[in-house]
């Protein structure tokens, strides 16, 4: 930053009001490269304008890099607090502490507002009336939990709308007759038997197998007296099945308040966090994450930026965190809290007794799996580095394919035909530079004419743009045989690139194809350069496919739009202007609809039942 610069911004900063708000700092090019909050704008700000002896190397970085600002003036710092998170979400700044890879974490959703709520995986929170649990960072551990529920309770799975006493079947569907499923669609459960199932479920979610327990005992006992043994009996297998769960968890502290411990684990280059979740005393389950930093920057500041980010996602607040050490702004954080949960939340830091012991043990588990995921992470990057040094070896190539390209294409008797490339740098899937295509210029089925539209697309773009070129492949991947790579080459022929390797691979024989050579090249089973090939080509395949089902989908819904009585094109194109696309109708209310123009209750009441 020059002087004058930094003179101007030093004035600017004095006139801001002495009240909380958010700061958002700028580059020369005018991105976002930091964000933060204060109590008091016209401090903090000022601080970044003075003397930089003795701040941490980032800090002054940063500070070099600001070429303005801009400011929020919120009413408490509980506010800014909300908006900070809301505003590094939505720029991402470098300078800023973020959870790697910015993950959407799934959630499980029960659907409380319906009569007969159903349990779902969503990647969305909305204030639709569901209750919400997560956010799940083991996705394979949440479908465990989902499998084991749904084997204890039988509830249902359809997406259709049941109201109670509405009944729409006659006969149950086959989930009921395999008692996955109590048919409430037939009237066979009463809504208020139905939600003390869900109730249980929730409980049971909530890490209160315990409290489940009474209720069953007293029903299996109730069931018996009836004679009623085949219910008793799997009321029992379900008790027994709840016991051994509750059996395996740990009791870790004497206390019944929920509670969450966070440990924390850095090494030079990466950081851990752990977050244990004690409900009724007892260990139920943990997550980990790990964070992406700049050099640099001290532990209290990922702590704060962990837990009002991990938090502003997370759908249960517990009644107390036991940290390593204390956040900044500790107050503004409780106060935020306390009004998420609607009652007072703790932040701790154990000094002695269980909870240190406790937390301790957290941040233990934080050093092991740093440490874990980075030998996984090392012997991965080895294991890639040898595939692709073997595959240079095999295919003569003139250098290491530090950056492959791969085609396929995917149509049923030439319809909805579209073409897909996925990108692997350094023997890791790029899905950012994945492109999608649909077929122009082909009609009927013809996959050689296909693939040479798609890859003279792809590169006359790439030749196009002169700052582009370098982004060329060292590796071009054709998914199918000799006639699809002659299609490859002769598109590459017709745009004057002759340097770049072209290859495909045949699905049935796992057979490779080259351009100077007859007979194809045969490598072994096992071989690391073929299982990365094999990757890389159902990589292509997968989102080839994909995509053809989505526009399949899309015009076999668009087609039945418009064999609805009433709905022509123009109002189809309506109702997408309005939602955006088929699921957004299928997803908008009855009066929602009715409000788009053209469309009347009658009409959208018709609409919502067809789809």
């Amino acid at each position: 930053m020059n002087t004058n610069l930094k003179t101007n911004l030093a004035e600017r900063a004095k006139s801001l009001p002495d009240r909380p708000g958010v700061y958002v700092m700028k580059d020369r090019s005018n991105r976002v490269i930091y964000v933060g909050k204060a109590s008091s704008l016209r401090n903090r700000v000022r601080s970044y304008f003075q003397s930089s002896e003795g701040l941490p190397k980032r800090t002054q970085v940063l500070i070099d890099r600001i070429c303005d600002f801009e400011y929020i003036v919120t009413d408490s710092e509980v506010e800014a607090l909300i908006l900070e998170n809301n505003l590094i979400k939505k720029y991402r700044p470098w300078f800023n502490i973020q959870l790697r890879d910015d993950k959407t974490y799934p959630f499980i959703k029960i659907t409380l507002e319906e009569d007969f709520p159903r349990i779902l995986i969503t990647r969305e929170v909305e204030q639709d009336g569901s209750r919400y649990f997560g956010p799940f960072t083991d996705v394979g551990a949440m479908h465990n939990t989902l499998r084991f529920l749904k084997s204890l309770f039988p509830i249902r799975s359809c997406s259709k709308k049941i109201d109670e006493g509405c009944t729409q079947e006659i006969r149950p569907c086959l989930n009921y007759h395999i008692k996955k499923c109590l048919s409430p669609c037939t009237g066979r459960i009463s809504k208020e038997a139905y939600r003390e199932l869900i109730n249980q479920i929730i409980l049971c979610l909530e890490g209160r197998h315990d409290q489940v327990l009474p209720a069953m005992k007293k029903k299996m006992q109730d069931a018996s007296d009836s004679l009623n043994f085949e219910e008793a009996a799997s009321i029992r297998d379900t008790i027994q099945a709840i016991r051994r769960v509750t059996e395996r968890q740990k009791v870790v502290l004497d206390s019944d308040a929920d509670i969450d411990v966070m440990g924390y684990f850095r090494d030079d280059t990466d950081i851990c966090v752990q977050v244990f979740f004690v409900r009724s005393g007892k260990l139920m389950g943990r997550e980990r994450f790990f964070i992406t930093v700049a050099w640099g920057t001290p532990d209290i500041e990922v702590i704060t930026a962990f837990i009002k980010q991990y938090y502003s996602e997370a759908v249960f607040i517990p009644d107390e965190l036991l940290l390593p050490s204390d956040p900044e702004d500790k107050k503004a954080i409780n106060m935020w809290l306390r009004e998420k949960k609607g009652r007072k939340v703790s932040i701790r830091v154990p000094k002695r007794g269980n909870k240190r012991h406790l937390q301790s043990m957290a941040t233990d588990n934080a050093r092991i799996s740093l440490e874990e995921a980075k030998t996984l992470a090392a012997r991965e990057a080895a294991s890639r580095d040898a595939a692709l040094l073997e595959l240079k070896k095999a295919l003569n190539l003139p250098r290491l394919p530090g950056k492959i390209e791969a085609f396929d294409i995917s149509t049923i008797q030439g319809t909805d035909a579209v073409g897909s490339m996925v990108v692997f740098r350094q023997g890791k899937p790029e899905k950012s530079s994945y492109r999608r295509f649909k077929i122009k210029t082909v009609d009927g089925q013809d996959d050689y004419a296909m693939m040479l539209e798609v890859v003279l697309r792809r590169y006359k773009r790439i030749l196009g743009k002169a700052e582009n070129n370098l982004k060329l492949p060292d590796l071009i991947v054709i998914d199918g045989g000799r006639g699809q790579l002659n299609a490859g080459v002769k598109a590459l022929t017709k745009l004057g690139i002759t340097d770049i390797p072209i290859i495909s691979l045949a699905e049935r024989n796992e057979l490779i194809f080259t351009e100077d050579q007859n007979e194809p090249i045969v490598l072994p089973q096992d071989s690391k350069a073929l299982l990365l090939l094999r990757y890389i080509r159902d990589e292509a395949h997968r989102f080839a496919v994909s995509y053809h089902r989505q526009l399949r989908t899309k015009r076999s819904m668009l087609s039945s739009l418009e064999e609805i009585p009433g709905i022509g094109k123009k109002r189809i194109q309506a109702l997408l202007a309005a939602f955006g696309s088929i699921k957004g109708i299928g997803e908008a209310r009855v009066e929602e609809i009715a409000k788009v123009p053209g469309i009347n209750r009658k009409l959208a009441e018709l609409l919502k039942q067809n789809l």
